[in-house]
């Protein structure tokens, strides 16, 4: 089971990538997955035709409000973390066909997303075993990087686009992951579908990781988020999936 990970700055196009890597998969059969969005903008379900509360499944941060705050739980004595990990398969795990999905949501107390992220990782340790890749949709920030949701990686795909700022995240990621000690086997750099064309040689004079091209620029793309579409459905002709077709494949998907 290979653990993915989508990380970029806001705008960048990551989560539209991380919705056209899934359907790629999912079109090869190299399923089922494990979808965990931890942006708190949630953009990630409507990208894959999934609504949670039409679903009736809660973020585990809605879970943990409600056993500890609204439920007089108490977080003394067993770690909250381990006792609210069959909340998470009950009530927070969407499952569908092709995939599954849970979702961290919003911060549990303001300004701290401690607990859901310590809920999520002690989850996943069992869980993630039975799927062939779980995939995370990490949000523009690195503080979910940084409190090791996921301690062993194999891919990570940074979505850049064209600003200094943008190469910055690259290398503090990169930074901070291996400060981290988190393990990975290889730290990938995108183009988003705003990049210009014929900038690598620019890209790869100023980062050291590996460049494996762009997303190629799909008006229907953006017709399709506007409109809260999935991106599941969108036609296997797009410019925007072929080339994330291309990108996968050159990781070695």
């Amino acid at each position: 089971m290979k653990k993915i990970v989508s990380m970029g700055r806001g705008g960048s196009g990551k989560t539209s990538f991380v919705a056209l890597m899934i359907k790629y998969l999912i079109e090869i059969g190299d399923t089922p997955l494990l979808l965990i969005d931890v942006d708190p903008d949630q953009n990630l379900g409507e990208m894959v035709g999934v609504d949670f509360k039409e679903e009736g499944k809660r973020t585990i941060s809605e879970l943990l409000l409600e056993t500890f705050m609204e439920g007089g739980g108490t977080t003394v004595g067993v770690p909250p973390s381990e006792r609210i990990e069959g909340k998470i398969w009950e009530k927070g795990l969407y499952e569908g066909a092709s995939f599954d999905m849970i979702a961290v949501g919003t911060k549990f107390i303001e300004g701290c997303y401690c607990l859901p992220d310590a809920s999520l990782k002690k989850a996943l340790e069992g869980l993630a075993k039975t799927y062939r890749h779980a995939l995370i949709d990490s949000p523009a920030g690195l503080e979910h990087l940084n409190r090791r949701i996921a301690s062993e990686v194999d891919d990570i795909f940074d979505i850049i686009d064209p600003s200094q700022k943008s190469f910055n995240h690259v290398e503090r990621a990169y930074r901070v992951a291996k400060e981290c000690k988190i393990v990975f086997k290889n730290f990938y750099v995108v183009g988003g579908y705003r990049f210009p064309e014929g900038l690598e040689a620019e890209v790869e004079k100023r980062i050291k990781q590996k460049y494996l091209g762009k997303i190629a620029y799909d008006k229907e793309v953006e017709n399709y988020v506007f409109s809260g579409k999935s991106l599941l459905e969108i036609p296997s002709s797009s410019p925007a999936y072929n080339s994330v077709k291309k990108l996968m494949k050159k990781a070695g998907y």
